[in-house]
């Protein structure tokens, strides 16, 4: 269990966070909010609490490594690595810009602490697998941790990737699905059910946890156990709530990629600053 203390600091970076979220869709007027916003408290954990990772060394061999499988969700990857220190806080409003090294996919030769460019779904796992792999051939030189979307998981390389890594007993290896059940279309049951996950995974031989994925000591307890697997990979079935911490946003499956006019954005961002407010108070 984590001390109060500690929720309270990594509560208040995940505020900051969604609001880096919103300030870059919102300039870019265009972007992916709802599947950003969902994955929040797990980036934050991982970030700030778990990995081993330098702002000031983005590059260093030994470091644990995280692939953004959903890349469209790169808002909530460029703000934790914003708060992180990676670049300024400033550069989230240039999002999607011509001009800007902060595209709508992560892009790993131009953003710093990006490990995989990612964005056709499918091929991010398939990365972090390959990673895995060469941690596990490196006696576990570092972990690698991945976030799938539920409706990524319709792609079959997912799977293929998950009967690689089951079959190589790839420990090193953390695969957390964001199950928000939405997607672009509407929820995945309607478009095309991956359901039941958890024992989809199981059966290509991985440990399976089940979790809600905002809750860090969940996150917590389910990032540890999968530390203490040495014999197959694991993967965290997160239940989320798409659009997390804007109210309007949540469980709306129009905001999958929409961005907020600016009457929303000021809603959006009085919500996060009442939060975090009353976070700190």
């Amino acid at each position: 269990m984590l001390e109060q203390a500690e929720k309270k600091r990594l509560a208040l970076t995940a505020c900051n966070v969604r609001k880096g979220i919103i300030e870059g869709v919102f300039n870019a007027k265009s972007g992916h909010p709802g599947g950003s916003l969902s994955i929040v408290e797990l980036l934050t954990y991982l970030y700030e609490k778990e990995m081993n990772v330098d702002p000031a060394d983005p590059k260093k061999e030994d470091r644990d490594r995280f692939v953004l499988s959903k890349g469209h969700a790169a808002p909530a990857l460029y703000a934790i690595l914003a708060e992180k220190g990676y670049f300024p806080k400033e550069d989230l409003k240039t999002l999607r810009k011509t001009d800007s090294y902060l595209q709508g996919h992560p892009n790993m030769n131009y953003v710093p602490g990006v490990d995989m460019s990612t964005g056709s779904l499918g091929q991010g796992v398939s990365a972090a697998v390959g990673m895995a792999m060469a941690a596990h051939l490196k006696g576990g030189a570092f972990r690698v941790y991945t976030v799938l979307g539920d409706g990524e998981l319709e792609e079959g390389q997912v799977w293929e990737a998950a009967m690689f890594a089951g079959a190589k007993h790839l420990n090193e290896l953390t695969v957390f699905v964001d199950n928000n059940n939405l997607q672009i279309d509407g929820t995945v049951e309607e478009v095309n059910s991956p359901y039941p996950i958890g024992e989809k995974f199981a059966a290509f031989g991985f440990h399976v946890i089940e979790i809600d994925g905002h809750d860090y000591d969940a996150i917590e307890s389910a990032v540890s156990a999968a530390k203490a697997r040495t014999d197959r990979p694991t993967a965290v079935i997160m239940k989320t709530v798409k659009g997390k911490g804007v109210s309007y946003m949540e469980n709306a499956v129009g905001w999958h990629g929409s961005a907020p006019n600016a009457e929303q954005y000021a809603k959006a961002m009085a919500e996060l600053d009442a939060a975090w407010n009353e976070l700190n108070a």
